[in-house]
Protein backbone atom coordinates (compact mmCIF):
# COMPACT_ATOMS: atom_id res chain seq x y z
CA UNK A 1 0.00 0.00 0.00
CA UNK A 2 2.82 2.71 0.67
CA UNK A 3 4.41 1.95 -2.22
CA UNK A 4 1.20 2.36 -4.25
CA UNK A 5 1.22 6.23 -2.24
CA UNK A 6 5.09 6.64 -3.24
CA UNK A 7 4.47 5.91 -6.85
CA UNK A 8 1.31 8.34 -7.00
CA UNK A 9 2.63 10.80 -5.39
CA UNK A 10 5.79 10.51 -7.88
CA UNK A 11 3.51 10.79 -10.85
CA UNK A 12 3.43 14.50 -11.61
CA UNK A 13 0.74 14.34 -13.54
CA UNK A 14 -1.46 13.56 -10.69
CA UNK A 15 0.30 15.00 -8.12
CA UNK A 16 -0.54 18.43 -9.76
CA UNK A 17 -4.35 17.48 -10.16
CA UNK A 18 -4.69 16.25 -5.96
CA UNK A 19 -2.71 19.42 -4.85
CA UNK A 20 -3.70 22.25 -7.54
CA UNK A 21 -7.13 21.22 -8.44
CA UNK A 22 -8.70 21.02 -5.33
CA UNK A 23 -10.78 24.06 -3.22
CA UNK A 24 -7.52 24.56 -1.89
CA UNK A 25 -7.98 27.38 0.84
CA UNK A 26 -10.80 24.53 2.36
CA UNK A 27 -8.26 21.45 2.08
CA UNK A 28 -5.57 24.08 4.22
CA UNK A 29 -7.79 24.43 6.53
CA UNK A 30 -9.04 21.03 7.27
CA UNK A 31 -5.20 20.26 7.31
CA UNK A 32 -4.58 23.43 10.07
CA UNK A 33 -7.37 21.47 11.60
CA UNK A 34 -6.41 18.09 11.62
CA UNK A 35 -2.42 18.41 12.07
CA UNK A 36 -3.20 20.44 15.33
CA UNK A 37 -5.07 17.57 17.05
CA UNK A 38 -3.58 16.19 19.83
CA UNK A 39 -3.85 12.59 20.09
CA UNK A 40 -0.59 10.50 20.35
CA UNK A 41 -2.39 7.43 18.55
CA UNK A 42 -4.11 9.21 15.52
CA UNK A 43 -0.19 11.09 15.35
CA UNK A 44 1.62 7.91 14.65
CA UNK A 45 -1.00 6.78 12.08
CA UNK A 46 -0.69 10.39 9.94
CA UNK A 47 3.20 9.83 10.33
CA UNK A 48 2.83 6.38 8.40
CA UNK A 49 0.91 8.15 5.84
CA UNK A 50 3.08 10.87 5.64
CA UNK A 51 6.10 9.17 5.39
CA UNK A 52 4.91 6.97 2.28
CA UNK A 53 4.39 10.17 0.64
CA UNK A 54 7.65 11.61 1.76
CA UNK A 55 10.34 8.43 1.70
CA UNK A 56 12.94 11.17 2.81
CA UNK A 57 11.48 12.13 6.30
CA UNK A 58 13.95 11.94 8.66
CA UNK A 59 13.37 12.64 12.21
CA UNK A 60 17.15 10.91 13.75
CA UNK A 61 17.66 14.99 14.08
CA UNK A 62 15.15 16.14 16.15
CA UNK A 63 15.29 17.19 19.51
CA UNK A 64 12.10 14.38 20.12
CA UNK A 65 11.20 11.82 18.83
CA UNK A 66 7.74 11.83 19.78
CA UNK A 67 4.85 13.83 19.07
CA UNK A 68 1.21 14.97 20.18
CA UNK A 69 -0.48 16.35 16.81
CA UNK A 70 1.02 15.96 13.10
CA UNK A 71 2.25 20.31 13.44
CA UNK A 72 4.36 19.56 16.00
CA UNK A 73 6.07 17.23 13.78
CA UNK A 74 6.26 19.59 10.93
CA UNK A 75 7.63 22.39 13.40
CA UNK A 76 10.09 20.60 15.22
CA UNK A 77 13.28 22.03 16.62
CA UNK A 78 16.32 20.30 16.14
CA UNK A 79 18.92 18.46 18.75
CA UNK A 80 21.79 21.36 19.47
CA UNK A 81 24.13 21.56 17.44
CA UNK A 82 22.55 20.09 14.29
CA UNK A 83 23.19 22.60 12.23
CA UNK A 84 26.62 24.90 12.95
CA UNK A 85 26.43 28.29 10.74
CA UNK A 86 29.27 29.58 8.84
CA UNK A 87 30.31 32.53 11.03
CA UNK A 88 32.09 34.39 8.70
CA UNK A 89 31.20 37.93 8.35
CA UNK A 90 31.12 38.36 4.61
CA UNK A 91 28.71 35.03 4.62
CA UNK A 92 25.35 35.03 4.17
CA UNK A 93 24.01 31.49 4.74
CA UNK A 94 21.23 29.94 4.09
CA UNK A 95 18.29 30.44 6.12
CA UNK A 96 16.90 27.05 5.97
CA UNK A 97 16.61 23.63 4.86
CA UNK A 98 16.16 23.58 1.25
CA UNK A 99 16.16 22.55 -2.34
CA UNK A 100 18.04 25.08 -4.49
CA UNK A 101 15.44 26.41 -6.94
CA UNK A 102 15.93 29.06 -10.04
CA UNK A 103 18.87 31.77 -8.98
CA UNK A 104 21.12 33.79 -10.39
CA UNK A 105 21.57 37.60 -11.50
CA UNK A 106 18.27 39.81 -12.00
CA UNK A 107 17.61 40.90 -14.80
CA UNK A 108 16.16 44.20 -13.83
CA UNK A 109 13.44 43.71 -11.79
CA UNK A 110 13.18 40.06 -14.02
CA UNK A 111 13.98 36.65 -12.26
CA UNK A 112 12.62 33.41 -12.80
CA UNK A 113 10.73 30.80 -11.03
CA UNK A 114 11.14 28.22 -13.77
CA UNK A 115 12.74 27.80 -16.73
CA UNK A 116 10.82 29.86 -18.95
CA UNK A 117 8.12 31.29 -16.51
CA UNK A 118 9.60 34.78 -15.49
CA UNK A 119 8.14 37.05 -12.91
CA UNK A 120 9.05 40.89 -12.32
CA UNK A 121 9.66 41.95 -8.70
CA UNK A 122 6.80 45.11 -8.76
CA UNK A 123 4.28 41.50 -8.72
CA UNK A 124 5.83 39.86 -5.82
CA UNK A 125 6.91 42.91 -3.47
CA UNK A 126 4.96 45.95 -3.11
CA UNK A 127 7.32 48.39 -2.51
CA UNK A 128 9.11 50.00 -5.09
CA UNK A 129 12.07 51.66 -3.07
CA UNK A 130 12.80 47.73 -1.69
CA UNK A 131 12.50 45.89 -4.69
CA UNK A 132 14.62 49.08 -6.67
CA UNK A 133 17.51 48.24 -4.01
CA UNK A 134 17.25 45.09 -5.95
CA UNK A 135 16.86 45.72 -9.09
CA UNK A 136 20.35 44.25 -11.05
CA UNK A 137 20.71 42.33 -7.97
CA UNK A 138 20.93 38.23 -7.03
CA UNK A 139 18.38 36.14 -6.29
CA UNK A 140 17.99 32.48 -5.26
CA UNK A 141 15.11 30.38 -4.02
CA UNK A 142 14.84 27.60 -1.66
CA UNK A 143 12.36 25.35 -1.62
CA UNK A 144 11.37 23.53 1.91
CA UNK A 145 9.76 20.21 1.24
CA UNK A 146 7.22 19.14 3.75
CA UNK A 147 9.38 16.08 5.03
CA UNK A 148 12.47 18.85 5.99
CA UNK A 149 12.96 20.91 8.89
CA UNK A 150 10.24 24.10 8.24
CA UNK A 151 12.23 26.53 10.87
CA UNK A 152 14.17 29.50 9.05
CA UNK A 153 17.19 31.91 10.56
CA UNK A 154 18.57 34.44 10.23
CA UNK A 155 21.04 34.78 6.81
CA UNK A 156 23.10 37.11 8.84
CA UNK A 157 23.42 39.87 11.48
CA UNK A 158 20.20 42.31 10.91
CA UNK A 159 17.54 44.35 11.93
CA UNK A 160 13.96 44.07 10.62
CA UNK A 161 11.29 47.28 10.96
CA UNK A 162 8.47 45.96 9.11
CA UNK A 163 7.26 42.80 8.07
CA UNK A 164 4.96 42.77 5.04
CA UNK A 165 2.06 40.74 4.57
CA UNK A 166 0.44 40.26 1.34
CA UNK A 167 -2.99 37.49 1.24
CA UNK A 168 -3.38 35.50 -1.52
CA UNK A 169 -4.24 31.95 -2.99
CA UNK A 170 -2.32 28.44 -1.65
CA UNK A 171 -0.61 26.96 -4.98
CA UNK A 172 1.38 23.85 -4.18
CA UNK A 173 4.86 25.65 -4.70
CA UNK A 174 6.36 22.07 -6.35
CA UNK A 175 8.41 21.94 -10.02
CA UNK A 176 5.31 20.90 -11.59
CA UNK A 177 3.37 23.97 -10.82
CA UNK A 178 6.17 25.95 -10.91
CA UNK A 179 6.23 24.86 -14.87
CA UNK A 180 2.78 25.46 -14.95
CA UNK A 181 1.15 28.32 -13.03
CA UNK A 182 2.22 31.50 -14.45
CA UNK A 183 3.80 34.20 -11.36
CA UNK A 184 2.97 31.86 -8.55
CA UNK A 185 5.07 33.32 -6.12
CA UNK A 186 3.52 36.74 -6.74
CA UNK A 187 -0.14 34.87 -6.20
CA UNK A 188 0.25 33.33 -3.08
CA UNK A 189 0.32 34.23 0.55
CA UNK A 190 3.63 35.95 1.62
CA UNK A 191 5.57 38.02 3.94
CA UNK A 192 8.29 40.24 2.96
CA UNK A 193 11.05 41.13 5.47
CA UNK A 194 14.18 43.69 4.35
CA UNK A 195 16.68 42.54 6.57
CA UNK A 196 18.76 46.09 7.25
CA UNK A 197 22.11 45.20 7.80
CA UNK A 198 23.11 49.15 8.37
CA UNK A 199 24.98 49.23 4.68
CA UNK A 200 22.99 49.68 2.11
CA UNK A 201 25.58 47.82 -0.70
CA UNK A 202 24.73 44.49 1.80
CA UNK A 203 21.09 44.65 1.40
CA UNK A 204 19.22 41.24 1.69
CA UNK A 205 15.60 40.52 1.63
CA UNK A 206 13.89 37.95 2.62
CA UNK A 207 10.13 36.82 1.07
CA UNK A 208 8.40 34.15 2.85
CA UNK A 209 6.00 32.30 0.77
CA UNK A 210 2.94 30.22 1.87
CA UNK A 211 1.48 27.32 -0.46
CA UNK A 212 -1.45 24.46 -0.46
CA UNK A 213 -1.57 22.89 3.49
CA UNK A 214 0.54 25.98 4.95
CA UNK A 215 -0.88 29.17 4.37
CA UNK A 216 0.32 30.09 8.24
CA UNK A 217 3.83 31.71 8.99
CA UNK A 218 4.49 32.27 12.37
CA UNK A 219 7.33 34.92 13.06
CA UNK A 220 9.02 34.99 16.83
CA UNK A 221 8.73 38.94 17.24
CA UNK A 222 5.60 39.37 16.25
CA UNK A 223 2.11 38.68 18.21
CA UNK A 224 -0.15 38.13 15.28
CA UNK A 225 -0.25 34.50 12.91
CA UNK A 226 -0.03 35.35 9.82
CA UNK A 227 -2.56 33.48 8.00
CA UNK A 228 -5.72 33.58 5.91
CA UNK A 229 -7.25 34.45 9.37
CA UNK A 230 -5.52 37.23 9.44
CA UNK A 231 -7.23 40.49 9.37
CA UNK A 232 -4.67 43.52 10.47
CA UNK A 233 -2.49 45.72 8.54
CA UNK A 234 -0.65 45.19 5.47
CA UNK A 235 2.12 46.85 6.82
CA UNK A 236 3.10 45.96 10.67
CA UNK A 237 5.82 47.76 12.13
CA UNK A 238 8.52 46.32 14.44
CA UNK A 239 12.02 47.14 15.74
CA UNK A 240 13.08 43.41 15.88
CA UNK A 241 17.48 42.67 15.94
CA UNK A 242 18.83 39.30 15.14
CA UNK A 243 22.21 37.47 15.22
CA UNK A 244 23.05 35.31 12.19
CA UNK A 245 21.79 31.60 12.31
CA UNK A 246 19.01 32.93 15.16
CA UNK A 247 15.71 31.17 14.23
CA UNK A 248 12.90 33.62 12.63
CA UNK A 249 9.95 31.68 12.70
CA UNK A 250 8.50 28.88 11.11
CA UNK A 251 6.08 27.17 8.26
CA UNK A 252 3.49 25.18 9.35
CA UNK A 253 3.96 22.37 6.41
CA UNK A 254 6.87 22.57 3.16
CA UNK A 255 6.72 26.17 1.46
CA UNK A 256 9.34 28.46 -0.28
CA UNK A 257 11.78 30.97 0.91
CA UNK A 258 13.04 33.57 -1.82
CA UNK A 259 16.15 35.87 -1.11
CA UNK A 260 17.39 38.82 -2.76
CA UNK A 261 20.19 40.60 -2.21
CA UNK A 262 22.43 43.40 -3.72
CA UNK A 263 24.61 43.15 -6.84
CA UNK A 264 28.38 43.15 -4.72
CA UNK A 265 26.86 39.42 -3.77
CA UNK A 266 28.48 36.18 -5.31
CA UNK A 267 27.35 33.04 -4.87
CA UNK A 268 29.36 30.34 -3.57
CA UNK A 269 31.03 27.74 -4.31
CA UNK A 270 28.30 24.53 -4.46
CA UNK A 271 25.36 26.18 -4.72
CA UNK A 272 23.62 24.87 -7.97
CA UNK A 273 19.94 24.18 -8.80
CA UNK A 274 18.57 21.04 -7.23
CA UNK A 275 20.97 20.68 -4.66
CA UNK A 276 19.92 20.27 -1.69
CA UNK A 277 21.48 22.99 1.34
CA UNK A 278 21.53 22.91 5.24
CA UNK A 279 20.60 25.92 7.52
CA UNK A 280 23.69 27.52 8.08
CA UNK A 281 25.73 26.60 5.20
CA UNK A 282 27.34 29.54 2.90
CA UNK A 283 24.77 30.59 -0.11
CA UNK A 284 26.14 34.15 -0.48
CA UNK A 285 29.64 36.37 0.11
CA UNK A 286 30.95 39.31 -0.24
CA UNK A 287 34.09 41.28 0.56
CA UNK A 288 33.75 42.03 3.91
CA UNK A 289 32.17 45.96 4.54
CA UNK A 290 33.66 48.95 6.18
CA UNK A 291 32.23 50.69 9.16
CA UNK A 292 31.65 54.65 9.30
CA UNK A 293 34.67 54.35 11.68
CA UNK A 294 36.76 53.16 8.78
CA UNK A 295 37.22 49.80 10.49
CA UNK A 296 36.26 46.49 9.52
CA UNK A 297 33.66 44.15 10.21
CA UNK A 298 34.91 41.09 12.32
CA UNK A 299 33.66 37.83 11.83
CA UNK A 300 31.21 36.85 14.70
CA UNK A 301 32.95 34.50 17.24
CA UNK A 302 29.98 32.07 17.87
CA UNK A 303 28.84 29.11 16.37
CA UNK A 304 25.21 29.55 16.61
CA UNK A 305 23.14 26.24 17.64
CA UNK A 306 19.33 25.83 16.36
CA UNK A 307 17.81 27.83 18.75
CA UNK A 308 14.05 26.30 20.26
Amino acid sequence: MSRLIHSMSQNAQLNFLLTNRIPRRLATQFMGWLSGIENPHLTRVMLRIWQAFADDLDLTEAQQQKFNSLQACFTRSLRPGARPVDSRANIVISPCDAIIGEHGDIDGTTVFQAKGFPYDLQDLIPDRALRERYRDGKYITLRLKSSMYHRFHAPLDCRINEVTYIAGDTWNVNPIALQRIEKLYCKNERAVMALDTGDPQHSVCLVAVAAILVASIRLHWLETVLDMHYRGPRKISCDAAFTKGEELGYFQHGSTIILFATADYQFCEGVQRGERILMGSALLSASPTTTAAGHQRQPSQHLYEVKT
